[in-house]
């Protein structure tokens, strides 16, 4: 005889999980006392559910298995659905464990209820109530097995009380692992393929976080084309490292190269990317997109031609119907514009003479000429993605980790946390803005109580900074935006971290040698230049216009001052370097 509780803990360690991230309340009571029991399991603590689901979110994206989160009943689950909402536009394994009110009491507007299993429904692609003990080990199971095939988040809402009611013992559970599989398209499908690719000479590769594990697959292509390849954000530690034919990043982050690169293409080949920004696309190209997920293709640009399959089985089918070409007039001409790109951007990277406020580009470059070479990197939006996205190198072996789908704040240090946990023994730097950090500032504490090595570098320019950068663009002064912070290094310490302070460029690579050296979790504050511009490869007419206004309209709110602030740090050291 067995508990529900300790049934889905067995089930759980046969499938490979080693750890539940999560935070106690009493109608999980049976479901932690079983993990107590258990020593094959560990509770990770954290300080907040949304937290917990973040964590388990990085938790999968690094060592690619299930990873598990917890909440209690109503309030508790409810804080999980940011984080989970996260993973499963992310694409990670994730199975969320829903306490739930006395199932006697569901329907009668009883304390803490919710409905728990029409709520996650939108963020999840299983989501079960488990209404008697005999179902549990079923429902458990067949959660396990979507969230592993599916690669996203599976829910089950468990009563409490279920928790504790006795099983027959005569289901021993099996492994629930992700099956493997070749998936391409028909031969006829990539004929009609190779003969658009076959014909042109002025082809661009968009390639995204579908090209995980096809690099070898992706380079032989651009070989054989001739084709300049350009990543999507998401697609940037699968594509970047190793590749003569990169050409940079396209989209509001990206670089004028990439975006050049596409619209400028005849044929523009699309392997395992969803990128939904419509007006980075070219006006009038060939388009051939592959993607596993049949119901994404054509959903941002008109495809001609549909390849449901993955990146390497497809590209791999595709390359001996491939006439290899010679032309590289289109291949070089980007080449050329993206090394122009970088110089450009690579000019911003540095001390400006030790003048104050620290350029961001400055302490991204920093952080990513110290960092291992095998480092996590985790990102909040806004502003840090910005950085990061522009100044960290991929090599095969970094990961780089962010809210990019789903776009929430604070999610850097609950992402760090859930692969600092994962893998003990790799360093873990969070690029943390400084709205995202206080939004989840209690997570810190969780670096200190579980003994996590994370190195988190604030970027402080006590502002929402992104958000007052779309404000310009659109045309409105800035309002709303300003963030009163306290020394954050003086918190960090206080809470039990190492931390370092910042604000003369001068003394930033010493802080932050010495943070990445510490044995233990560590916060280097650096305040930054609130007015840096983070500007996109092609400004619209739109966006012209809104800076204009927004000039015209800052001047005469009596803050003309900040126009003179953007104007030093973006333009002035431009000219005096």
């Amino acid at each position: 005889m067995t508990t529900v509780a300790d049934n889905l803990i067995t089930t759980l360690i046969s499938s490979g999980v080693s750890r539940v991230y999560g935070l106690p309340g009493d109608s999980l009571n049976g479901f932690t006392d079983a993990i107590r029991r258990n020593d094959g399991i560990s509770w990770e603590h954290v300080r907040h559910e949304e937290a917990a689901a973040f964590a388990a979110a990085a938790d999968a994206a690094v060592d690619g298995t299930l990873a598990v989160c917890v909440g209690s009943c109503g309030p508790g689950n409810l804080h999980l659905i940011n984080g989970l909402f996260d993973a499963h536009r992310s694409r990670v394994p994730v199975l969320a464990i829903a306490a739930h009110i006395p199932r006697t009491e569901i329907g009668s507007q009883y304390f803490q209820e919710t409905h728990p299993q029409e709520l996650f429904k939108e963020c999840s692609v299983f989501c079960e109530l488990v209404s008697t003990p005999e179902m549990a080990p079923y429902i458990f199971e067949m959660a396990i097995r979507a969230a592993v095939e599916e690669n996203g988040v599976a829910v089950v809402v468990v009563p409490g009380e279920i928790f504790l009611e006795v099983v027959e013992a005569q289901r021993h559970p099996k492994p629930i692992v992700a099956t493997r599989s070749i998936t391409r398209p028909d031969v006829e499908s990539l004929a009609t393929a190779a003969a658009f690719l076959n014909q042109s000479d002025k082809i661009t590769i968009l390639a995204g976080a579908g090209a995980a594990g096809a690099h070898d697959e992706l380079i032989a292509l651009a070989e054989a084309l001739k084709a300049p390849i350009v990543h999507a954000l998401r697609g940037k530690e699968h594509v970047e490292y190793d590749n003569p034919y990169d050409v940079g990043m396209t989209g509001l982050l990206g670089f004028a190269s990439g975006y050049k690169a596409i619209k400028e293409a005849e044929v523009l080949l699309m392997l395992g990317t969803d990128f939904p920004y419509r007006q980075f696309y070219p006006d009038d190209a060939t388009v051939i997109q592959v993607d596993i997920r049949g119901r994404n293709i054509g959903r941002r640009v008109p495809v001609d031609v549909p390849l449901v399959g993955t990146v390497k089985d497809t590209v791999a089918a595709l390359l001996p119907a491939i006439t290899t070409k010679t032309e590289r007039k289109h291949l070089d001409a980007s080449l050329a514009h993206y090394a122009k790109t970088r110089a450009s951007l690579d000019d911003f990277a540095v001390n400006d003479r030790d003048r104050e406020p620290i350029h961001p580009e400055y302490v991204a470059r920093l952080a990513d000429e110290l960092a291992a070479d095998d480092a996590v990197f985790t990102v909040d939006v806004g502003s840090p993605v910005v950085w990061a996205a522009r100044y960290l190198t991929m090599n095969g072996r970094r990961r780089l980790i962010g809210s990019f789908n789903h776009g929430s704040m604070a999610c850097a240090v609950p992402l760090a946390i859930g692969a600092q946990t994962a893998q003990a023994g790799r360093q873990v730097v969070a690029f943390s803005g400084d709205g995202g950090l206080t939004m989840m500032l209690g997570e810190l504490l969780t670096l200190v109580q579980n003994k996590l090595p994370v190195k988190v570098i604030v970027f402080n320019n006590s502002s929402l900074n992104f958000v007052e950068l779309e404000m310009k663009a659109a045309g409105f002064v800035n309002y709303a935006t300003d963030l009163d912070n306290p020394d954050l290094a003086a918190v960090a310490s206080a809470i039990g971290l190492f931390s370092r302070r910042v604000e003369n460029p001068a003394e930033l690579e010493a802080a932050m040698a010495e943070a990445f050296a510490h044995d233990g979790p560590a916060l280097i504050d650096v305040v930054t230049a609130r007015q840096e511009l983070a500007i996109p490869p092609a400004i619209t007419l739109e966006q012209a216009k809104g800076f204009t206004l927004y000039g015209i309209r800052t001047v005469l709110s009596g803050r003309g001052s900040e126009l003179l602030d953007l104007f030093t740090t973006n333009v002035a050291r431009k000219l005096l370097q």
